[in-house]
């Protein structure tokens, strides 16, 4: 069987750690061999950038900035992990990727689409996962979540307002393209994990 690119997206808060978690169990229950990576980060100078990115400066992040800091981890992962592992035949499950330039500096900063799918083209050069997994939660719930874990970075105190319009542009590109499914994550836990398992099921049936 080809390797496979599985990515897990979703707002702050939206149980993504679980959801890999889940993800783990079920493809090591099909004896499919993978790796882990994350976004931003997932090698030691994709890991740099993402401290930078994430961390509170004395001057105001542009932006742009931001979205070329993240285009600068991801194109180290692919490069350096992803491709490679792909290549090998080890399946790759991410925690976030593309989708979410897409929608948080997409649809959170407002950068236009033509900026980014010129960089997406750029650092990718055609790779896309075979399946995204998002995560839906309303925002104020998220949050919620999110702060319950403790001290908050510096896009994830960002006003409820940036996350609405992230969240919005997350379900108008998972309306739009059939490789993405979304889970309702406002459910109870188990709810969420009985759907995610759908997902995971249904998306294996078509492999054979």
């Amino acid at each position: 069987m080809t390797a496979k690119f599985i990515v897990i997206e979703g707002l702050e808060g939206a149980g993504k750690s679980t959801a890999i978690a889940l993800c783990q169990q079920f493809l090591t229950s099909q004896q499919i061999e993978f790796i882990n990576v994350r976004e931003p980060g997932g090698t030691p100078l994709a890991e740099s950038l993402r401290d930078i990115v994430k961390a509170e400066h004395q001057e105001s992040v542009a932006s742009e900035t931001e979205l070329l800091l993240m285009y600068a981890a991801r194109s180290q992962l692919v490069h350096n992990i992803i491709r490679p592992a792909l290549a090998k035949g080890k399946w790759v499950l991410g925690d976030r990727h593309d989708l979410s330039s897409q929608a948080y500096q997409g649809g959170g900063r407002g950068i236009d689409r033509t900026t980014l799918q010129t960089l997406s083209a750029m650092v990718l050069k055609g790779l896309q996962p075979d399946l995204t997994i998002y995560l839906d939660i309303d925002p104020v719930i998220g949050l919620a979540r999110a702060k319950g874990r403790g001290t908050l970075d510096r896009i994830e105190q960002e006003a409820v307002s940036f996350f609405e319009r992230t969240r919005a542009r997350y379900l108008e590109l998972a309306e739009s393209d059939e490789r993405i499914k979304t889970v309702n994550a406002n459910q109870d836990i188990a709810a969420v994990h009985r759907d995610i398992t759908q997902v995971l099921e249904y998306f294996f049936q078509g492999l054979n």
